[in-house]
């Protein structure tokens, strides 16, 4: 298949979202243009990389970003973990394209049906430790379990879902390397959910004007 022509990279806020959101218009329709999906792409890119986007989301197998964004090779930094739980590690991976290469646009992406989710869920409501490391990923989604039970309601899972994207994308939001750049307008935070019945993404918050 060949790859459409690749379109100017974007470079505000506004313009990063605008193509995120255009892709996943297309990922909904079915009428998907694959861009930067070929060999030209991949030599231009094997130097040097400028995504417009950073993306951190869950590991589970039916949300690829690159897919449901219809993007693709150099357009997007990718950092996936379970429940989209975040350490460390993984802030400053996420830190990495608006600290280093000027990356405008950062989505927090969560996900209807999570089974990181819900066995963090069921493991902190009924006191029973996840095996091996999988603890690790409930203690890092405890805050978002105590929102939603304390927010009552619906769904507890998805409630706790959506609660992990938008304490994620707030502290993101407002840490001491990324509140600068989002104070001056070159950065924004997305917190956004994906609808696996219907493929498309909803913001939670965050979105740049």
């Amino acid at each position: 298949m060949t790859s459409a022509s690749p379109e100017e990279r974007p470079t505000t806020p506004a313009a990063a979202f605008t193509r995120l959101t255009e892709g996943n218009e297309r990922w909904v329709s079915g009428d998907l243009r694959h861009p930067d999906r070929d060999p030209n792409r991949r030599q231009f890119v094997a130097q040097k990389q400028e995504p417009f986007g950073s993306i951190l989301s869950c590991i589970d197998s039916r949300v690829p970003p690159e897919l449901l964004f219809d993007t693709g090779l150099g357009d997007l930094y990718v950092m996936r973990t379970g429940g989209a739980a975040i350490g460390p590690v993984v802030t400053g991976s996420v830190e990495y394209g608006p600290m280093t290469s000027g990356t405008p646009l950062i989505v927090v992406l969560g996900h209807q049906r999570c089974g990181a989710i819900e066995a963090a869920y069921k493991s902190i409501r009924d006191g029973t430790p996840l095996p091996g490391n999988l603890e690790a990923i409930a203690k890092a989604l405890r805050p978002a379990y105590e929102q939603a039970v304390h927010a009552g309601g619906g769904d507890p899972v998805e409630s706790m879902a959506r609660a992990q994207v938008t304490l994620t994308a707030a502290d993101l939001r407002s840490n001491q390397d990324l509140a600068p750049l989002v104070g001056k307008g070159a950065l924004a935070v997305v917190g956004a959910y994906y609808s696996l019945d219907t493929g498309k993404v909803e913001v939670l918050a965050g979105a740049p004007a």
